[in-house]
């Protein structure tokens, strides 16, 4: 017997129960791996509202490491007592142990601890496919990234810096934004005392950006789409406002032939290749010093409900992680 987050149905923090879960052994395919940290992050939230729906009853967590203490039939990628690490479906990070699919995992650099591994693959590869994937950047671009001050918004801060990237971000207070800016980011806008679109126009002379990165959803999309020069790409990312609303695709075209894209870390990873090229990428920028991933908070998993609670009231700054 293990303990994992368990909920029985979608709502609040409090549908969250921290229980006893019997594992049994790992099928064809399968690993089970020990926890040392797991991550938290807002697509959490969005499985555990049902804004994203699974089959219920569920876990919850998209990100952990730890080792791996048996293996099934047909597992190929890792062995008994390797470090490693994950990002992505299905959900059930929220344990103290779990049996997954190995063909999600990557092996760990023993030069990156487990807590550090917990904080960021799921941040870091999201930052690795919208800066190399999904809008390619050569380096003297100028971008928009919004939330620049939460866990993917610092690592995207030192990212755009290590490659050679202007990068304007947005928060919510004085403090976040001199945190921004201590990890590479540009200039920042405090969207609380200014215009983002007009401070993004004063700082481009005009020209907007070619790529606007937005996790924010709702409350940040129409007002995105004004940053964009034409033939801009808008890349939403996230919904942490709510569901971004009905609109009409003549928007795009009265502003200059706009793209949109709405990316997901699993497309991205699909393929074992593309996952294993993401994940080394990741581990050379972190490896070389070029990005520190900031551990801010740290909650026990029993505390996982006060944990969401902060991160939906923006209480949050850099990567949270859950300790079993």
């Amino acid at each position: 017997m293990v303990k994992a987050v368990r909920m029985q149905q979608t709502g609040g923090p409090e549908v969250m129960e921290y229980v006893d879960v019997e594992l049994g052994q790992p099928g064809a395919g399968e690993v089970l791996v020990r926890h040392k940290a797991c991550g938290l992050n807002f697509i959490d939230v969005y499985f555990r509202t049902g804004l994203y729906p699974q089959p219920l009853p569920a876990g919850l967590g998209m990100e952990g490491a730890g080792i791996v203490e048996a293996v099934g039939p047909d597992v190929t990628y890792v062995r008994v007592g390797d470090r490693v690490a994950y990002a992505g479906r299905p959900c059930g990070a929220y344990a103290e142990a779990r049996i997954m699919p190995a063909d999600n995992l990557v092996r760990l650099p023993d030069s990156i601890t487990f807590e550090t591994a917990a904080a960021m693959m799921l941040q870091g590869l999201t930052v690795q496919y919208l800066f190399h994937r999904t809008f390619p950047l050569q380096g003297g671009e100028t971008i928009l990234f919004h939330a620049a001050a939460g866990g993917v918004g610092l690592i995207a801060s030192q990212w755009a810096r290590a490659i050679g990237v202007t990068m304007i971000g947005t928060v919510g207070s004085d403090e976040k934004a001199e945190l921004a800016k201590a990890h590479g980011c540009t200039h920042v806008i405090n969207y609380n005392k200014e215009n983002f679109v007009q401070r993004v126009r004063e700082i481009t002379d005009g020209k907007g950006v070619p790529v606007v990165y937005d996790s924010i959803g709702k409350d940040t999309f129409i007002n995105s789409l004004d940053c964009l020069a034409p033939l801009g790409m808008m890349v939403s990312f996230g919904n942490a406002s709510g569901p971004v609303p009905a609109f009409n695709l003549s928007e795009l075209a009265s502003r200059g032939s706009l793209f949109i894209t709405r990316p997901s870390l699993m497309s991205y990873t699909a393929k074992r290749d593309d996952l294993e090229q993401m994940a080394a990428q990741l581990f050379s920028m972190v490896e070389s010093g070029k990005i520190k991933i900031d551990i801010h908070q740290r909650y026990t998993l029993s505390e996982v409900a006060q944990a969401h609670r902060d991160l939906e009231a923006r209480k949050t700054t850099g990567s949270t992680i859950l300790i079993p």
